[in-house]
């Protein structure tokens, strides 16, 4: 009879999507709190049939308090604690969790615990090539931190670069321990694809970085030389420098020679700054343009004579009759 009780309800709960064990839900499996980048991510596994409507609260703890709130009655199987709270990049950790539907509650079950300095996992760095004749500069960015970040935390942070002619990588050749976040890949080869990836080491966390995307770059002709560049500059600075002091030295005479301080003479001075003569002005701005005296002409051409003002066929006639210049006065 007992058995036949015990299967009704076995079958009533699988039904329920629920499994009942003791009078309580079954708990959240695989427990684990993660980290990635310096957050604090407390993850599980749902239990086995669980019902649509099931849910979970979480808590975490340091070493140093006891356990407080994290996320509430939340479906999804993880709660981000770095959004919720402030978390020291050198804290431990533990987190716990338990599932509800209604009024029933699972156990509590506690994660590992997690030292976020020795155990999150960093990501990745952003790698950017440049080329410059023979050479590949390599530019690094490190990844973001949900809290602080990788050069505070990582005090000895180094990087190592691996570079390889395109489709031999086999033949990989690698810089390591590199701490400046630029470095130059001299001795390469001119015209030549080289493809780049970088990872991130530490002495407080035992695990490289992600590796970077592998990216690729071509070096140009023979590595051009950059000291001519920089002769130009010293050059261009040094007569810009020499003309200062000059301007500076010669001041007095420049200004003399932009701007001369020579003088008029004195008569000259008194003559134009005197009155204009009241009569003499006056009789010149009343006097009246004197009357204009005019005579009348007349050319003689081929021993013709052309009357001013008429045309020399009209005046044919008339000229065969004055053969002598006749002069009008008025």
């Amino acid at each position: 009879m007992s058995a036949s009780i015990c299967a009704f309800i076995l079958a009533v709960s699988t039904v329920c999507g629920l499994r009942v064990v003791s009078g309580v839900l079954s708990a959240p499996r695989n427990v684990r709190l993660t980290s990635d980048n310096m957050n604090l991510v407390l993850r599980w596994d749902s239990p086995d049939g669980a019902a649509s409507d099931l849910v979970y609260t979480t808590e975490y703890k340091t070493t140093v308090t006891s356990y407080k709130v994290g996320c509430v009655n939340i479906s999804t199987p993880e709660c981000d604690f770095s959004s919720r709270i402030s978390i020291s990049p050198y804290g431990k950790y533990i987190g716990r969790v338990r599932a509800q539907s209604g009024a029933e509650s699972s156990a509590w079950v506690e994660s590992n615990q997690m030292l976020l300095d020795n155990n999150t996992i960093i990501g990745s760095p952003n790698v950017s090539l440049f080329s410059n004749g023979a050479t590949i500069e390599v530019s690094i960015r490190d990844p973001v931190f949900a809290t602080s970040s990788l050069r505070n935390v990582y005090t000895f942070a180094t990087y190592n670069i691996t570079y390889w002619k395109a489709d031999k990588k086999e033949k990989a050749r690698s810089h390591s321990n590199i701490q400046q976040d630029r470095v130059v890949l001299n001795k390469l080869e001119p015209w030549t694809k080289y493809c780049v990836q970088v990872q991130i080491n530490t002495k407080t966390n035992a695990r490289p970085s992600k590796p970077s995307t592998v990216i690729c770059e071509s070096t140009t002709s023979a590595e051009e030389t950059p000291w001519v560049a920089a002769v130009v500059t010293f050059v261009v600075m040094a007569m810009a420098v020499a003309l200062v002091v000059v301007a500076v030295v010669y001041r007095k005479s420049i200004s003399h020679f932009l701007c001369p301080k020579d003088t008029l003479p004195q008569h000259f001075k008194e003559y134009l700054l005197a009155p204009p003569n009241a009569l003499i002005y006056s009789a010149m701005r009343n006097s009246h343009p004197p009357e204009e005296i005019y005579h009348q002409v007349s050319i003689i051409a081929d021993d013709r004579t052309v009357e001013e003002g008429r045309p020399l066929e009209a005046a044919d006639s008339s000229c065969s009759r004055q053969p002598d210049l006749t002069v009008g006065e008025r």
